[in-house]
């Protein structure tokens, strides 16, 4: 499976927000708003409580590692939040995003996800998939709004969620053109 990882933007603008590489400036307020068990009891992969060391890992060695392609969502210069894809083995690429608390309700998340999801496309990709927890009604809120569609559920092997079922979306980027 050819991955679309190098053709990928560094920088997404819409008509909000900036969606930028991570850097190390975004920690201090990265690890403030992610340091809130409401964002970590719906997310996988994100330790709690969290801090700048835990930021600064993220910055320097996952958000723009082997697996990952990672945007920091800046609005009006300020980090709320992130929002990127994960490149499953053999998989298609999984669309992931969080945003801090505050910020929720806006439609930061869904203007974030629909940069990335157009990016995606004019990178060549398919297909994007994502996870999200049944009871998680935002969340499922804006996959639904950005084209995603259930097939299926999964069960958490492993992190926060391990044993917890999540539901599978999918979303075909030939169909309907732009989230």
């Amino acid at each position: 499976m050819d991955s679309i990882r190098p053709r990928l933007p560094q920088t997404l603008t819409t008509d909000r927000l900036v969606l930028a590489t991570p850097s190390l400036a975004h920690v201090p307020e990265m690890a403030e708003l992610a340091n809130n068990r409401a964002i970590h009891q719906v997310l996988s992969r994100l330790p709690y409580p969290y801090g700048q060391e835990d930021g600064r890992l993220f910055v320097e060695t996952i958000a723009r590692g082997p697996e990952e392609f990672a945007w920091s969502i800046l609005l009006e210069g300020r980090y709320i939040g992130t929002v990127g894809l994960h490149f499953p083995a053999g998989q298609p690429p999984e669309l992931g995003y969080w945003l801090g608390q505050p910020h929720w309700g806006r439609g930061y998340a869904t203007e974030a996800g629909r940069a990335v999801v157009e990016a995606a496309r004019l990178a060549g990709g398919s297909v994007l998939r994502a996870l999200v927890l049944p009871g998680n009604a935002g969340s499922r809120h804006v996959l639904e709004k950005l084209g995603f569609l259930p097939i299926g559920t999964v069960t958490h092997a492993s992190g926060t969620l391990a044993g917890q079922q999540s539901l599978l979306v999918e979303r075909d980027l030939g169909k309907g053109g732009t989230a």
